[in-house]
């Protein structure tokens, strides 16, 4: 016992103090049983439409399997992903996704269009936050408009824009002669120079408010009394920004770009409706997609759905190594 002499009884503050550690204890072990006990049915229904799938979808990248006779698969091997072919002449050839051309053509595209949408999209998410953080009349109205974006369906609005940048009857093309900025209609989501930044450009107007509303999220946790200190000490408003904002809502603009980047490496929908069968904005998914069904090369397809899987797996765990994020909450 603490602070108890050799052969005195024990104090009363003294047992407390022995049994508060020992209760704690108890408490933490409860809440742990209790999280797990709300997680569990959260978790099986995750294993069951998520897990299950992603099982099947690694064995059949190691099958020879194909629409037509999936039961019937047979065991192949790493030889979707590499295969060395001996023509018997001294002379051989690799094939297999990791010496597929295209497929490192589309995971070009992919990382080159989640870093400039991501990038773009959290600067004007920040630029907006700020403004929607701003008191001033009518901020409520505001808020929901810029929402309006992010509610619209992806098809729907890859489809909208689809009309708007026609080379022959689009909105985009008559605006831009119009003011004398070109001065032949451009076929934006056709021509290999603007399609990419075609579909970016329809990403950013979709997915920023996204961005705005998780890092406006992280502005509303700080506290007014650093503004009113700095606004009484006279420091100007860059300088706060830049010394005190930032450092203090760094948290959710990561927690921002990683759940924003991890939806664009994944990328299909806005890709496959604005520039189908385009090689030029052709990404990891559409590249799945087309061998898994429309190629007739379901166990190719599997390998590259298998390598995508991989690909944001160690693209997330790198990135919240780099910028050290406390997802378990330890640093409170």
């Amino acid at each position: 016992m603490a602070n108890v002499s050799m052969g005195a009884p024990p104090t009363r503050k003294a047992m407390e103090a022995e049994e508060r550690p020992a209760a704690r204890s108890n408490l933490s072990r409860e809440r742990l049983r209790s999280a797990w006990l709300f997680l569990t049915p959260m978790l099986l229904v995750l294993a069951l439409v998520a897990g299950w799938p992603l099982i099947e979808t690694i064995y059949y990248s190691f099958t020879n399997a194909s629409l037509s006779n999936i039961d019937g698969a047979e065991w192949v091997g790493l030889r979707n992903y590499w295969e060395y072919v001996d023509y018997g002449d001294g002379e051989g050839e690799y094939f297999g996704l990791f010496f597929d051309s295209q497929w490192w053509n589309a995971v070009w595209n992919t990382v080159y269009y989640t870093v400039i949408s991501v990038s773009i999209e959290t600067v004007l998410g920040l630029a907006f936050a700020l403004v929607l953080n701003a008191e001033f009349k009518g901020r409520a109205l505001v808020r929901a408009a810029v929402l309006i974006p992010w509610a619209i369906p992806t098809i729907v609005s890859a489809k909208m824009w689809a009309w708007m940048m026609n080379d022959q009857f689009g909105i985009l093309n008559d605006m831009l002669m119009t003011v004398g900025i070109i001065s032949s209609p451009v076929a934006w989501t056709a021509d290999p120079d603007t399609a990419m930044w075609a579909v970016i450009m329809v990403d950013v107007w979709k997915t920023t408010p996204f961005m705005a509303l998780l890092i406006l999220a992280g502005l509303q946790m700080v506290p007014g009394d650093v503004y009113e200190a700095a606004k009484i000490d006279g420091i100007h408003p860059v300088k706060v920004f830049w010394k005190v904002t930032l450092p203090l809502i760094r948290p959710a603009i990561l927690v921002a770009v990683i759940f924003r980047a991890l939806d664009a490496l994944r990328v299909f929908d806005l890709i496959y409706v604005l520039t189908p069968n385009n090689t030029d904005t052709k990404t990891m998914s559409v590249f799945a997609q087309e061998n898994l069904f429309q190629f007739d090369k379901f166990a190719y397809g599997s390998a590259a759905s298998t390598f995508l899987f991989l690909v944001i797996a160690f693209i997330t765990l790198f990135y919240i190594k780099v910028a050290r994020l406390d997802l378990g909450g330890k640093g409170r």
